[in-house]
């Protein structure tokens, strides 16, 4: 597949120039000002960018600063293209992120060189990323089944929430709601996230975990250390690994899905939107599993007797705008309820 170069420019002859070269192995757009840049990437994300420092309205350091501030740009590769020729204007651009500088007047070897050594860069790094995130993603999954398979009476409820999490993300992405949090969230990594809310209970007795009965109210209080419990295994990683994206948000699952919006959850009684927003999503979704999956000590509930449980609790366990979701996509809940349960 061919990759995508825009080449940013307020020079019409260096525009040209850059498409005569790089079009015969490139899909190339040629864009007059940075702020047609960012219009652009609205709709179009290029594999690399060929920035002019010196243009008017805004120059190349503040497009770069601009992109640089954006998660869903900040990756895409930059190389300066410049008359400038210092080491100041090197080591600034290299400070604030640029990969190369190109001179200008530019020959046709060295622009094609150059863009042709980043963009297979750019992909043996991707490759290479993804490879460690599906053995990160497929540790995960060990570990999580290694959880639920002590717990006898949670067959598939890993899987299950992780589901009704993503469910219930991209649907408030759909809606705007809680958009100045969630609009950057990546829907399958917070999916994944969801599978470690668990992992506390790795620390909790079989005795307790596995009793064929309802729990003592000592018995109780040692399986409610299961969130705090999951906070320390995933901040003990963290301190060995330093924190990234995933790891914070797993912690936010793990530590936060049984705190309730009027203050009486645990482990913290934090109320409303101290709660942070994954445990407010994860407290529904782990909620509704629970109530329509048997237990020892109660009968599986209907769809919707849960459907309604949940309702009736809307500014007590839950955040009621998050049960607005629920409510609009609780079928969906329910067709993977029975699609899993069938594996």
């Amino acid at each position: 597949m061919r990759k995508t170069i825009f080449v940013v420019d307020d020079n019409d002859t260096n525009l040209s120039k850059a498409e005569e070269v790089l079009e015969d192995t490139y899909d190339v757009m040629t864009i007059s000002s940075g702020s047609r840049l960012f219009s652009i990437l609205g709709r179009i994300k290029p594999h690399l960018i060929l920035l002019d420092i010196e243009m008017p309205e805004m120059n190349g350091f503040q497009v770069l600063e601009r992109l640089k501030k954006q998660p869903e740009y900040e990756k895409i590769p930059v190389i300066f293209l410049t008359g400038i020729n210092d080491p100041e204007t090197e080591a600034k651009g290299f400070d604030s992120g640029v990969v190369d500088f190109i001179t200008k007047p530019f020959s046709a070897p060295v622009l094609l060189n150059r863009v042709k050594l980043h963009i297979d860069v750019t992909l043996l790094i991707k490759e290479h990323t993804e490879k460690l995130e599906r053995s990160h993603q497929n540790l995960i999954f060990i570990l999580a089944d290694m959880v639920e398979n002590r717990d006898s009476g949670t067959g598939g409820h890993i899987e299950r929430t992780s589901e009704y999490v993503k469910i219930l993300i991209r649907e408030m992405q759909t809606q705007g709601v809680y958009m100045s949090q969630i609009a950057t969230w990546d829907i399958e990594m917070m999916g994944i996230c969801a599978i470690l809310h668990d992992i506390g209970k790795i620390r909790v007795t079989d005795l307790i975990l596995n009793k064929p009965g309802k729990l003592t109210n000592e018995e109780f209080e040692q399986m409610k250390n299961h969130a705090s419990n999951g906070a320390t295994l995933i901040n003990r990683v963290i301190d060995r690994t330093g924190r990234d994206e995933f790891l914070h948000n797993a912690l936010l699952f793990a530590e936060y899905h049984h705190e309730s919006w009027d203050g009486s959850g645990y482990p913290h009684g934090l109320k409303t939107t101290d709660i942070p927003l994954q445990g407010r999503i994860m407290a529904i979704a782990d909620v509704y599993d629970a109530l329509i999956s048997e237990r020892p000590y109660k009968p599986a509930f209907s769809h919707q007797q849960a459907v309604d449980i949940i309702h009736r609790d809307s500014g007590k366990r839950f955040d009621p705008e998050i049960i607005k979701i629920f409510l609009d996509v609780n079928g969906e809940f329910r067709h993977i309820e029975s699609v899993i349960k069938k594996k």
